[in-house]
């Protein structure tokens, strides 16, 4: 059997596939850009076909100096909720996806509220109403390209979030694992199946739906006749999951209370649960985190609109730093913000305080506040709505969390980590191999396919780069939490409507 496992990591911006070796080091890896499509104002799209020709050509790269035999599986992650119906005789897209970001069905889902369907979406799918998920945007698919409807009626079309198409690509097999399932608001997540109500409810045949699997499990073989990947010809694809949950399993958070959170573009924290879904009290999602060996998994998760894209503000918009690293030799320059807070409600407010209408305030500024200043409280801001979320997840789970785990872009930032350990009270434990969302799709396959016994083994592997410490006072920090506090309360609900 192979040593090696393929993941293909499959985001928004980005194809790439790394080669893992039986340490959970990177032997290989490889990455391609695609096109990003805006049709108009709130919309985003992407060409399905450029999705996946983007990352053959990764994972072709990726495993040019490996022989025949040398991979034993493969793992897919990919970026949640993005929808594209397909030709299942043809496999032709028969249009563009819709990715998560897009707008366009939030009329829609307005119209969903007012039917009254929030509480029953809430109870079978642990969800909020909202354009993010997959089930609004199939629905706009088959209402509005011509002939879609009746060729769906007819059982031509297939349904796939992202990692169901590059499945379907590679071995034929038509599947979603219950991860990206449970994205979609069509699916129940404790029976672990399609919500037929919720279906008919949105008009959506249940011919196009994937069939629903577990995390690490063999859904096909690659098929021989794909050019650049003939040395992967009859390797099981076994294992999958969205994003968010594949670095929740790839930091190894196996334990009820393990938690992490990605500091990207916005900020994702989510929390292991156990073996039930939490209802989420406190403006969270609930979700299958994985299913492995016949047991479920399941997390809460809470998203901040704006983390590292608040450094991007300060870089290109106040033009105040000339890179995003510079951000913290800034913040270095004083012993704290001076008062000052930023509360980045650039496009709202997400969880838990859902606000639609609140805009960004910088407070707290007096003659004596610098750019020093204000690089601080632009980390502090970060820091202050992960601590949002992870106090609405120890309300909620009503458990405590043992540690957070963390990954993404600005976790690079000292800085930025010893104040989150601080606000939290915690241990934050930043790892040696950064690839998390990757490494939890290859996880996912080396437990199915026999590279990793167990998820004992799969914690060995993990290896912490640097763990803070909380080191100034609670008092103190308790202070300045309550301002944070203020401020949101003066950023809230901003604008007229």
């Amino acid at each position: 059997m192979g040593n090696y496992i393929l993941a293909l990591d499959q985001g928004t911006t980005s194809s790439r596939a790394i080669v893992f070796d039986r340490q959970g080091q990177i032997a290989a890896k490889a990455q391609h850009p695609f096109r990003q499509i805006y049709p108009q104002a709130g919309w985003v799209e992407h060409d399905p076909m450029n999705i996946w020709h983007s990352e053959r050509l990764a994972a072709s790269e990726a495993i040019s100096d490996f022989a025949p035999g040398d991979i034993a599986g493969i793992g897919v992650t990919n970026q949640r909720e993005t929808t594209i119906l397909w030709d299942k005789n043809t496999g032709e897209p028969v249009y563009n996806a819709i990715v998560w970001q897009c707008r366009r069905t939030a009329e829609l889902c307005e119209q969903l509220k007012r039917d009254g369907l929030t509480e029953r979406v809430e109870n079978a799918t642990g969800l909020l109403i909202d354009a993010y998920f997959s089930g609004t945007k199939i629905r706009w698919i088959l209402d509005n390209v011509p002939g879609a409807r009746e060729r769906a009626e007819r059982g031509e079309l297939l349904f796939g979030t992202v990692e169901t198409w590059l499945i379907w690509q590679l071995t034929g097999s038509h599947v979603t694992d219950y991860s990206n399932a449970c994205r979609t608001m069509l699916f129940d997540i404790r029976r672990l199946c399609w919500d037929e109500e919720l279906c008919a409810i949105l008009d959506i045949p249940m011919s196009v739906l994937p069939r629903p699997v577990g995390n690490s499990e063999v859904y096909g073989y690659v098929r021989a006749d794909i050019p650049g990947l003939e040395k992967l010809a009859g390797v099981p694809v076994c294992g999958a999951a969205g994003d968010q949950q594949s670095a929740l399993f790839g930091q190894a958070c196996f334990a009820e209370g393990d938690a992490k959170n990605t500091y990207g573009t916005g900020c994702f924290t989510l929390m292991n649960v156990g073996a039930q879904p939490v209802r989420s009290r406190a403006g969270l999602v609930s979700s299958v985190g994985w299913h492995v060996n016949g047991q479920t998994t399941y997390v809460l998760e809470g998203s901040v609109f704006n983390g590292g894209s608040t450094i991007q503000w300060v870089r290109d918009e106040l033009q105040l730093i000339q890179s995003a690293p510079e951000i913290n030799t800034l913040a270095a320059e004083v012993p704290n913000s001076g008062g000052v807070v930023l509360v980045p409600a650039f496009t709202g407010l997400g969880a838990p305080y859902w606000d639609m209408y609140a805009r960004g305030a910088l407070l707290g500024i007096t003659r004596g506040t610098n750019r020093a200043h204000i690089a601080r409280a632009v980390l502090e801001c970060i820091a202050y709505q992960v601590t949002d979320l992870m106090m609405a997840m120890r309300q909620d789970a009503g458990c405590d969390i043992t540690r957070l785990r963390v990954d993404g872009g600005a976790s690079v930032s000292d800085i930025l980590l010893q104040m989150q350990a601080d606000l939290l009270r915690i241990e934050v434990d930043r790892p040696t191999m950064v690839e998390t969302t990757a490494f939890g799709a290859a996880a996912l396959a080396g437990l199915s396919c026999g590279v990793w016994r167990d998820l004992n083994e799969l914690s060995g592997l993990r290896h912490s780069q640097r763990v803070f410490r909380p080191e100034r006072t609670q008092s103190e920090c308790d202070q300045e939490y309550r301002l944070w506090k203020r401020a949101v309360g003066r950023a809230a609900d901003w604008i007229e409507h």
